[in-house]
């Protein structure tokens, strides 16, 4: 979220690019690709799809830049825009493997958590990357736009097409997975949406 906030585009260039500009739609794709591929990758784990959602991200932002008004800041507008292309390509995903949104939290069991990247052992160190990818697809982006891009209950129960208590009981069940993957050594982490959130 905040490496959206962080870029700053001149009202002018938008008013530009809405006009069809070619240079002023380079400046904006050069000054949010990076962060929109960091975003689509988060939810994809794989460059190469990550890459084709971002392709497709600006090109639906250089389509409806015109219809832009502005209410909202532009990063902010582009990362909704990337989030729904990736959450869009997560759902073809699940569909295509005939999975509903719901199934998939016993995808990884116990005994696969190594080819996941997760120790066995809870004392050996973690990342925050590390303990993400062991979660399923659903639930990892449940997570990510909670806990990182600061979506609503609501909002998510919106793009994903699901209901409100849908998103709570997956990230509920996300913080129950991922609490003795990132629990310090002491114990003293109070919930795992802390660590998250300071990704």
């Amino acid at each position: 979220m905040g490496k959206f906030a962080d870029i700053s585009i001149d009202d002018a260039i938008v008013k530009r690019a809405a006009r069809g500009d070619v240079r002023a739609h380079e400046i904006i794709y050069r000054s949010y690709a990076s962060a929109v591929y960091s975003l689509c990758l988060r939810f994809t784990k794989v460059p190469a799809h990550a890459e084709d959602l971002t392709q497709e991200t600006f090109i639906e932002v250089m389509r409806s830049i015109a219809k832009f008004r502005g209410e909202a800041a532009l990063g902010s507008w582009i990362r909704r825009i990337a989030v729904t292309k990736s959450l869009m390509f997560l759902r073809s995903a699940w569909t295509a493997r005939s999975q509903s949104l719901a199934e998939g939290w016993d995808e990884v069991t116990p005994g696969d958590n190594l080819s996941h990247g997760v120790s066995r052992h809870p004392d050996d160190a973690m990342d925050l990357d590390a303990a993400l990818a062991s979660l399923p697809d659903v639930s990892r982006a449940v997570v990510w736009l909670h806990d990182v891009e600061g979506f609503t209950h609501k909002e998510i129960a919106e793009v994903m097409g699901k209901t409100e208590s849908f998103s709570k009981s997956q990230l509920s069940r996300a913080y129950q997975r991922l609490k003795p993957l990132l629990a310090s050594d002491s114990d003293s982490m109070d919930g795992a949406g802390a660590a998250v959130r300071s990704v």
